[in-house]
């Protein structure tokens, strides 16, 4: 089947660039000066150091060639991979290797020693005809029992004319014999039989003065003829690419390809030159004028992935946004978007409605422009949702749905009503979907999730397109898009946490015995694994450590890893002293691999960059990490062998927030420690209801000076709880000096004794205001009013300075939180709804904090636990 990829405007409407706007486009890329001038040419010479498609064996004064997909030729690769077997490393090696020529000796460089005008052949620089002549004459004189010398022969030599260029189409290399082939194609020549008989009439060697010069004739001119116009250029291992014989566009694409994949990253596939010739060759030989035309199927796998590889890189040149708009997809080159494990091409042709693709392809767009996600999720479910819809649409609406001013409100109930049927009884969804589960691909059963996510996704389209007068303008009745229901919270059922059985299963030594068995390269798989079921980590921020993850902080074992999907990067938790053992010794591991492949330990700036658990591909410098679905392949069929229900590596994410909980913690902890956005994402990993979790004292609450401080907004310590004493000693008896005021407690005493206020009573910004843990609640509602008030902000910087203006009152109410907790009073004052006149005199109303004093207090114990940090 041919590639897809650039003949998806075959047979459309839609005008995008013809075959002629393409070259002219590429060849105006080609000759830009940041093309490199090397890749201009159509025979291609590259250098033998070339940091992209080198070709020399790295041994030293080594004349061979490197070996296809290799790092040194055939015999050192050979050698290599001994010295590796044994521990070695390539220091070692480059220095016991020993040199080597090229198999056929070596050639000389330059012209022949007689003909001027040709190359040399042989070692002793003459050109084909002499050095076959040479070779005759030595042959003659060995048999006569006389001298062979060079020296003897040479004189009476005459230089042969110029052949011109190799009348094989396709060769870039001049002749070298009388019938005008190179010699690979005359060796070739000759071994198919000499198609259409051709041989020189005359010796030139016994011509007189006079003579005519040498000819030429033929059996069948016509059939020589055809025979050179079918043959294919020489593979050759010296750094030449002949790209002769191409139609111009093929050319032009394989050149462009050539340099945006050497703009790549250093650690890209590599692509041998001899396999870019065989690529060249099978696109002369299909004779396409586009490499979007190469039966792709048909050709060996790799050269498929180069293919490929290119079209992706032309697909950004050829087509505009608007073209793929008219095609159905979207680049994401486009918009200078890319997602992790995933390429530019996303393909939205499966929503067979123009309007309903259009639709799509405008919130796509507008997405990808002002808030791109963090990952590719969100733009496949909406995608999801509209091939639902559409598929719906095809099946059941008149015309398949493909006028909009047809669909009523009637034809929405129907397709609510025909997904929440097909959730109810598990029935296949309309559009095409499919999943791998527990190693079998197969079509995927409707859910209650899925449903909600397909309600969501099509009514998040529809709408914006309404809001922006979009669905007006094409015909699309309202009263179609406002009968489609939101979806609601998601039904989806989350991941169990480990039964008792799995965990201890999966944490028995034996069975750790056997995956790490199944590690054949020692890639770190068990070190993985119990990194993951310790830690509570994601399987992604475990598999993508750098080498420097962990260090000792006042004899603690830390862990530094990033938390990519929540956008914190250089996280540190605590770790067991066993996981910090176990990743010390696969950081000596990964050293002495990178010792092996380099000859040297790495540098302390590479120590931050180098891949704790590196893949084994592609990977020289070991920077790239193994990826997940290796993990994931090798933990399946680990607990695919054990005697235990199925499980997948994220339930141990789950099974540490559970025993979170269960040892005293609560959300806040779980949300702190697992990394997560909120404490409803926190409570999504909690799987035990009607818990009553203890106040950790550990708890890393911040102390902060109060609104009306001197200094509001400061931290002043992240130490344990103050203590009882301290906070007592803080305490204000407000039953005598004290006067309510909004959300707290005025003491200045002119305004207790009955004066007026001499601020205007501006509370908050006063330093005489205390806060009282009667008003905890109030100050909590304070604080979820404005940060509805920020969300609703008509723009990011309205927003911040909502959140900029509240910020010293956000850390007094967690001040005064520290505080209650340390007197024993924070569960009454969480407790406390509305004042009540009698409670005035109670414990909690009576004890409050000056926030003044309670900064001056806390600035002394950040200085005193900064002074001991710095000590030795």
């Amino acid at each position: 089947m041919r590639t897809q990829l650039l003949q998806l405007t075959v047979n459309r409407a839609a005008e995008t660039r013809t075959t002629p706007d393409r070259l002219e486009i590429l060849h105006a890329l080609v000759a830009a000066p940041s093309f490199d001038p090397i890749l201009r040419d159509d025979v291609i010479q590259v250098a033998r150091d070339h940091p992209v498609y080198g070709w020399d064996c790295p041994v030293p004064a080594c004349e061979r060639t490197r070996g296809p997909w290799r790092e040194f030729c055939h015999a050192h690769q050979v050698e290599w991979a001994a010295v590796m077997r044994e521990s070695g490393d390539i220091t070692e090696f480059l220095r016991k290797a020993q040199p080597l020529v090229p198999r056929g000796g070596r050639v000389l460089e330059g012209p022949c020693h007689i003909c001027p005008h040709a190359p040399s052949y042989s070692g002793d620089g003459l050109c084909y005809l002499h050095a076959k002549n040479l070779a005759k004459w030595a042959a003659r004189q060995r048999g006569l029992g006389l001298s062979d010398d060079f020296g003897t022969w040479l004189p009476g030599q005459l230089p042969y004319p110029d052949f011109g260029k190799c009348r094989v189409p396709a060769c870039a290399h001049p002749g070298a014999h009388w019938i005008g082939l190179c010699p690979p194609h005359l060796h070739r020549y000759v071994g198919e039989g000499k198609p259409g008989g051709a041989e020189k009439l005359r010796d030139w060697n016994k011509r007189r003065p006079g003579d005519p010069p040498v000819k030429v004739r033929y059996t069948d001119e016509t059939a020589f003829r055809r025979w050179c116009t079918q043959q294919e250029p020489i593979s050759r291992t010296d750094g030449t690419l002949n790209l002769f014989g191409l139609r111009p566009l093929v050319r032009a694409e394989i050149k462009w390809g050539l340099f945006h994949h050497a703009q790549g990253p250093a650690e890209g596939a590599h692509w041998p030159l001899t396999a870019l010739q065989r690529l060249a060759i099978e696109c002369r030989r299909q004779d396409v004028d586009s490499l979007a035309d190469l039966d792709i199927e048909v050709i060996a796998n790799h050269l498929g992935n180069i293919t490929r590889a290119i079209l992706r890189h032309l697909r950004v040149v050829y087509f505009t946004r608007q073209d793929t708009k008219d095609i159905g997809y979207i680049e994401l080159d486009h918009f200078g978007v890319c997602f992790a494990a995933s390429g530019s091409y996303f393909d939205i042709s499966a929503v067979s409605q123009r309007w309903l693709r259009d639709l799509l392809w405008d919130w796509l767009d507008v997405r990808l422009t002002t808030d791109p996600p963090r990952s590719l999720g969100p733009l496949t479910n909406t995608r999801r949702a509209c091939t639902e819809f559409s598929a719906y649409l095809e099946a059941q609406a008149p015309g398949g749905g493909h006028d909009p001013a047809v669909l009523a409100r009637d034809h929405m109930v129907s397709f609510v009503a025909d997904q929440r049927h097909r959730a109810t009884h598990g029935l296949r969804p309309l559009g095409i979907h499919h999943r791998v589960d527990h190693g079998a691909a197969g079509p995927v059963d409707v859910t209650q999730a899925q449903v909600s996510r397909v309600f969501d996704g099509t009514r998040r389209i529809l709408r914006t397109a309404m809001d922006a007068g979009t669905t007006e303008r094409i015909g699309l009745d309202r009263a179609f898009i406002v009968a489609l229901p939101r979806g609601g919270a998601s039904p989806a059922g989350r991941r169990r946490p480990f039964s008792d059985d799995v965990a201890q299963a999966l944490a028995d030594e034996a069975n750790l015995t056997v995956l790490d068995a199944l590690d054949g390269e020692d890639r770190g798989l068990r070190d993985i694994w119990e990194a993951i079921i310790v830690t509570g980590r994601r399987a992604s921020e475990v598999l993508n450590l750098r080498l420097e993850c962990t260090g000792r902080y006042r004899n603690l074992p830390i862990l530094w890893h990033d938390q990519t999907k929540v956008g914190h990067l250089g996280e540190g938790i605590r770790i067991s002293e066993r996981v910090f053992q176990r990743i010390k010794m696969r950081q000596d591991k990964s050293v002495a691999r990178f010792r092996q492949r380099h000859g040297r330990p790495p540098t302390k700036a590479e120590r931050h960059e180098i891949a704790l658990f590196p893949r084994r591909t592609t990977n020289r410098t070991g920077v790239k990490s193994v990826s997940y679905g290796w993990f994931q392949t090798l933990f399946s069929e680990w607990v695919g062998g054990l005697d235990v229900e199925y499980a997948v590596a994220h339930q141990a994410r789950h099974t540490l927030a559970t025993n979170l909980i269960k040892n005293g913690a609560n959300l806040t902890h779980v949300r702190r420690y697992l990394g997560q956005v909120s404490d409803a994402m926190a409570e999504h990993y909690v799987h035990l209801a009607n818990t009553d979790p203890k106040l950790d004292q550990a708890l890393q609450a911040v102390w902060v000076g109060g609104p009306g401080a001197a200094q509001p907004g400061i931290i002043l310590s992240d130490g344990g709880p103050m203590s009882r004493e301290a906070a007592e000693a803080l305490a204000i008896d407000l039953t005598r000096r004290s006067t309510p005021a909004d959300g707290g407690f005025c003491t200045f005493q002119p305004v207790v004794n009955g004066d007026a206020c001499p601020w205007s009573m501006d509370c908050h910004n006063c330093r005489e205001f205390v806060l009282s843990g009667a008003d905890l609640v109030y100050w909590h509602r304070k604080r979820e009013q404005w940060r509805m008030l920020a969300e609703r902000a008509p723009d990011p910087a309205t927003a911040d300075f909502l959140h900029d203006t509240f910020e010293p009152t956000a850390r007094a109410i967690d001040g005064l939180e520290k505080a209650l907790e340390a007197v024993g009073l924070l569960k009454e004052a969480l407790a406390l709804d509305l004042r009540r006149p009698q409670d005035y005199f109670g414990r909690v109303w009576a004890t409050a904090f000056r926030a003044e004093e309670l900064a001056r207090h806390a600035e002394l114990t950040d200085a005193n636990d900064h002074q001991e940090s710095s000590c030795p």
